[in-house]
């Protein structure tokens, strides 16, 4: 209960500080280098950078695999997805044959404990009644339970039936959010909004949402390769920036509200994304399962576990505990995120936990917890191809193993090359092969201690 005494030590009341309140917004498919605070200055994200301005701002947050239905499971969990059975994007035939998330969630904790709970906005773990979010956590739901939606006039589950609304989602999505803050801003809540932005496809959006870009010429990363249209992933750039814009503007509504009703002092805003995003980086497009992409026409897939496809944006707002325009350099990950909402809110951790993971919350009072040897990552591509990834990443090395395929591994100095463009692995740099012979025994030790299934599928 940290946390609560920080509160008491600033003036609140006890019963109040012991229960503060927590936001906890998520975006789909946005990159880290998507956001103004972390130095792109040609994308309109003010509210996003508010939160960062107003609160810490981590430079180096991660994700346990690159793509949506694993990301999410883990972030609400604590637990790797091959122990979710979740290793892919559910797709509707998965779903329709009973897949979905089995596990205690941090917001059914906070549930127990309490709290009144609220997901407004996209779930993509399960579409069967037991697999809802109201039987797992959550004492609301406004929004959708599959993986994709119109960005304009959704379909949108409203009081347990579909409804076809009329405007832009990321409106909806925040209207239905600030309502459920007022009825419950006695608190304590705990409110999750998952947008469906800044996922494919980008619009419509409001013009308000297009107007910053449209004389925008964007600057191509340099990990953008020669061989790819220019042209066309400028244009794709764009649509990208102005969907973001549409969620950063809701952001805006909702950030002025919890200020209107006096709940900003003790109310933790945590921003987020599921996952990074390429936007032809590296030669390809959208994410963990991106395809390459050359000539604008769209290639094979790519499964890759690249720092574009796993570095998120990471930022947290509490002015009652954080000092402002603080920067937190620790490696985090959002495996972390089941012990950290708990322990950031003085909720213990109920006494079968399973959640994997560390409770980073100290950083955000300033404390300095033990640095981390690495974090890991695994992904099975199931849809669209096959592919079976394990990384272990140091400050160092990164290491990704691409079981049951040949000559596919890759090992990249991230110190000496952070864009990750030269694979090292043994066959290419054999001055490199102690490097990973290390990384290869770690990520095999840490496979084994999570009991990881492809470990015991035969020969590897």
């Amino acid at each position: 209960m940290a946390l609560a005494s920080s509160f008491i030590a600033r003036g609140a009341r006890a019963d109040e500080a012991a229960r503060p309140n927590l936001v906890a917004i998520v975006t789909d498919d946005q990159g880290r280098w998507a956001m103004g605070a972390y130095g792109n200055d040609e994308i309109h994200t003010p509210a996003m950078d508010r939160i960062a301005r107003e609160g810490a701002l981590f430079s180096n947050a991660f994700v346990s695999t690159p793509v949506c239905s694993p990301s999410r499971a883990t972030y609400m969990t604590g637990r790797w997805p091959t122990q979710l059975g979740i290793t892919d994007w559910l797709a509707p035939r998965e779903t329709d044959d009973g897949a979905g998330l089995a596990g205690l969630t941090w917001p059914a904790v906070l549930q127990k404990s309490g709290y009144r709970t609220a997901l407004v906005g996209k779930w993509h773990l399960g579409t069967l009644p037991r697999f809802h979010p109201t039987r797992l956590g959550f004492d609301h739901f406004m929004g959708f339970l599959e993986g994709g939606n119109r960005p304009m006039d959704p379909t949108l589950e409203v009081d347990g039936e579909p409804r076809e609304l009329q405007g832009p989602l990321p409106d909806l999505l925040v209207d239905d959010a600030i309502t459920f803050i007022d009825k419950h801003r006695d608190g304590p809540f705990a409110l999750c909004l998952h947008f469906r932005a800044p996922h494919l496809p980008y619009g419509p959006v409001p013009e308000q949402d297009l107007a910053p870009y449209r004389d925008l010429d964007p600057t191509l990363d340099p990990a953008v390769p020669g061989f790819v249209d220019r042209a066309k992933v400028k244009r794709s750039t764009k649509a990208y920036y102005a969907s973001i814009t549409s969620v950063d503007r809701n952001v805006a509504r909702l950030l002025d509200q919890l200020d209107a009703w006096g709940l900003a002092e003790h109310t933790l805003v945590v921003f987020t994304s599921d996952h990074g995003y390429n936007e032809g980086r590296h030669g390809v497009n959208t994410k963990g399962n991106g395809a390459w992409i050359a000539g604008g026409v769209s290639g094979p897939k790519r499964p890759n576990m690249w720092d574009t496809s796993i570095r998120v944006p990471l930022a947290m707002r509490w002015p009652a505990v954080i000092r402002p325009g603080v920067t937190i350099d620790d490696v985090v990950c959002n495996i972390d995120m089941f012990r950290t909402m708990l322990g950031a809110l003085g909720v213990p951790l109920p006494d079968d936990c399973q959640a994997a993971g560390v409770d980073f919350s100290p950083l955000l009072r300033g404390e300095a917890l033990p640095p981390r040897g690495a974090i890991f990552g695994q992904y099975d591509l199931q849809n669209n191809g096959l592919a079976y990834l394990r990384m272990i990443r140091t400050d160092r090395y990164k290491y990704v193993r691409h079981f049951r395929a040949n000559f596919m591994d890759e090992l990249y100095d991230l110190e000496n090359d952070p864009g990750e463009t030269k694979n090292l692995a043994r066959g290419r740099a054999n001055e490199f092969g102690a490097v990973e012979a290390e990384l290869r025994d770690r990520l095999s030790e840490w496979q084994r201690s999570i009991n990881d299934p492809i470990l015991d599928a035969g020969k590897y």
